[in-house]
């Protein structure tokens, strides 16, 4: 399926879309794109239209020129509905990162005024539980960045840069930092840190959570901590599935959303 391209000042968006009926916005996680999202899309083409994006520095989507942080992916999402669904409200389902994006939108006034049912699947976002090897490799790195900041700007950045493509350097970073390089990887450093479980006892919207019982990646316990921090939700546990439940038990998954989604509603 050839991309069609949304361009805002902030920058340029892929996007897809398939099917017939109410809109729903498909937001996928760190790493991938729209096509691991389309197979869902396929199963729910009778029921939904589903329009399916490629974040920015993903798939068919260019880099950002400089660094981004959450929000800044939520902008680019928000202007995105501003056009596409002017006249219209959205359901929306978000993957790992994508609910990332999700909790902010949802937290704006209006932009959530727009968002009717919404589901979240290894949904990232709040803060992990943090295991002795990575404290240990946070304050490893810690100890040998501590030399170059007492020399001068100009030392000390290149100081850190050839720190950085050490093989050390490069071992204390998850697998996810180690696959990349320049304003991804600076996105990446950025996004993963900012933890947002303050803002979502915030959202008002019923979610519907759906998780892999074998998810390592954003482990069940984050799922049962999201269904404690929301004000109205409800979590499914797909027995056997991983961090990519609607691929690993699709026609399983296909059939809870197919319920919750209602076939035949239309905005």
């Amino acid at each position: 399926m050839n991309p069609n391209f949304f361009e805002t000042k902030k920058g340029k968006l892929a996007w897809y879309s398939t099917g017939t009926g109410k809109p729903l916005l498909h937001l996928h996680g760190w790493g991938s794109d729209s096509k691991v999202m389309m197979p869902m899309a396929k199963q729910l083409q009778d029921v939904r239209k589903s329009y399916l994006v490629d974040f920015p520095g993903f798939g068919n989507s260019p880099e950002p020129t400089s660094a981004w942080g959450i929000d800044d992916f939520a902008d680019i999402i928000e202007s995105f509905v501003d056009e596409k669904f002017q006249e219209t409200s959205f359901d929306l389902i978000v993957h790992s990162f994508g609910a990332r994006i999700a909790i902010k939108l949802l937290t704006r006034p209006r932009v959530s005024s727009k968002i009717d049912k919404v589901v979240f699947t290894g949904a990232a976002g709040l803060k992990p539980k943090r295991s002795i090897s990575f404290y240990l490799k946070k304050y490893t790195a810690k100890t040998l960045k501590l030399p170059f900041n007492l020399l001068p700007t100009n030392l000390r950045e290149k100081g850190l840069k050839n720190l950085r493509e050490t093989a050390l350097w490069k071992s204390l970073g998850s697998s996810d930092y180690q696959r990349l390089s320049g304003v991804i990887r600076e996105t990446f450093v950025a996004c993963v840190n900012d933890h947002l479980d303050h803002l979502v006892p915030q959202i008002n919207h019923e979610v519907l959570l759906i998780w892999g019982t074998s998810d390592v990646a954003t482990p069940l316990e984050q799922g049962k901590r999201f269904n404690t921090l929301l004000q109205e939700s409800a979590l499914i546990e797909i027995e056997g599935g991983g961090h990519y439940a609607f691929l690993d038990k699709p026609k399983q998954f296909a059939s809870i959303l197919r319920a919750y989604f209602k076939p035949g509603e239309k905005s």
